[in-house]
């Protein structure tokens, strides 16, 4: 079975780092572009970062860029987050697409406060 499990998440004063990571089992890993989301309190969820099959391009939403950094490798995708800040509070979730075809994790908190 498709499966998507997130992990790294945790509580990190501003300013923190922290490095999520997503096993992925049960299709064919490299034929998918991979994403992470999020989503806050009160918030839609939004779309954070994503990589493509290959690993050869990656996209970032203008909050994040500069900060964190997608990555992939054998069945593993990874979010390093750095210089955190409050507002990135929120559950962070894997994503794997293939054209219709769409899975997701079921997310990590991250929470960053003093």
């Amino acid at each position: 079975q498709v499966q998507l499990v997130e992990s790294g998440g945790g509580l990190v004063q501003p300013g923190g780092s922290l490095r999520l990571s997503c096993a992925a089992s049960g299709f064919s890993f490299s034929s998918y572009a991979m994403s992470w989301y999020r989503q806050a309190p009160g918030k839609e969820r939004e779309l954070v970062a994503d990589i493509t099959s290959t690993g050869g391009s990656t996209n970032y939403a203008d909050s994040v860029k500069g900060r964190f950094t997608i990555s992939r490798d054998n069945g593993k995708v990874y979010l390093q987050m750095n210089n955190l800040k409050p507002e990135d509070t929120a559950v962070y979730y894997c994503n794997a697409r293939l054209r219709a075809l769409a899975y997701w994790g079921k997310g990590t908190l991250v929470t960053v406060s003093s």
